[in-house]
């Protein structure tokens, strides 16, 4: 009971809280010059002393499932006032904007599925959407990659793609710096996205692409909130188990009409997910059978089919007013 507590019994539960290597009172969302606080282009060993690394460091050594009760609250403090900022991210954003996309970590820089996802992703932006991704390397970083290069010209992008080739994978010590050198490069301030990482997987570096970042402890939290806050529909590129929990989590929320409507499902890749991991291909089927109810599936290798099924949704499926034209 809480009156069994004595001011003196929560001094150390205090004095721990200034003492971790966060802001448990954080009032935004990060921005990748924060995470990425003390890393040098020049010198990649300095990846090991910024910030983000520093808490991830802490997260470990204190336990993924820490019974350090000034450490759990100071998690629990920290991804509550994460998640408040996304709210305040929100009122300034319309959620029905918002495009997520789901894929492998592991896709590689040099790989044309990367190249389809920045290409995808640059045209969504600069219609007028924004997008939303775990915020990680990968299909995650391609996202954020076509995000930040909005505005700019095609062979920009190529440009940055080649940039970026020279660190193919995360693993890699360029993987870093090249970011950071193609955002030198092309400065972006006009466009925005949200990626949406957590210190559970912080081997996975997240990506500076993002304009915005939502970085939870608990991963739980995190997976929730990647696919309820993409109003506007998700996009499923090629992935393992984690891309197909994500992928009947939504189609759960959309089942039940959890937020009054059914959001696009659009699989992109047609042989790998009617062969190599038949998701669609089962959807489909239980669909047809009236085992799900309300999910709009679509399956494409074209951005331009992808895109037409946002665009329809948006004017088609009455949720949004009839004044509503994207530029």
């Amino acid at each position: 009971m809480i009156s069994d507590f004595s001011t003196t019994d929560l001094v150390p539960i205090f004095n721990y809280l200034k003492d971790v290597p966060f802001d448990v009172r954080r009032k935004q969302l990060y921005s990748p010059f924060e995470l990425y606080a003390g890393f040098s282009t020049d010198d990649a060993s300095t990846f090991e002393m910024c910030y983000d690394t520093k808490v991830y460091r802490h997260y470990v050594s204190t336990s993924k499932r820490s019974k350090i009760v000034g450490e759990s609250l100071a998690r629990t403090l920290h991804d509550h006032c994460i998640h408040r900022a996304l709210d305040d991210f929100f009122d300034s954003h319309d959620h029905l904007l918002c495009i997520g996309v789901m894929g492998g970590h592991a896709l590689l820089r040099t790989s044309s599925m990367y190249r389809s996802i920045a290409y995808l992703s640059k045209r969504l932006t600069q219609l007028g959407f924004f997008m939303l991704s775990g915020g990680g390397p990968g299909a995650m970083e391609a996202t954020h990659l076509g995000a930040w290069m909005a505005g700019y010209h095609d062979d920009d992008l190529e440009d940055a793609l080649l940039t970026l080739s020279s660190a193919p994978n995360f693993k890699e010590n360029g993987w870093l710096s090249t970011a950071f050198q193609v955002m030198r490069k092309y400065p972006q301030k006009k466009y925005v996205s949200l990626g949406i990482p957590t210190w559970l997987y912080g081997h996975e570096p997240s990506t500076p692409f993002a304009t915005h970042i939502a970085k939870f402890f608990e991963n739980s939290i995190r997976e929730d909130s990647i696919l309820t806050l993409a109003y506007g529909g998700i996009i499923y590129t090629p992935g393992s188990a984690g891309t197909m929990q994500e992928i009947f989590q939504d189609a759960v929320q959309n089942h039940y009409l959890s937020f009054g409507f059914s959001s696009p499902m659009i699989f992109f890749g047609s042989q790998f997910w009617t062969e190599e991991m038949p998701a669609y291909s089962l959807l489909k089927e239980l669909t047809e059978r009236g085992k799900y109810k309300n999910l709009l599936l679509c399956l494409t290798d074209e951005p331009e089919e992808a895109i037409t099924e946002l665009l329809n949704f948006q004017h088609e499926a009455n949720v949004r007013p009839d004044k509503f034209v994207l530029k």
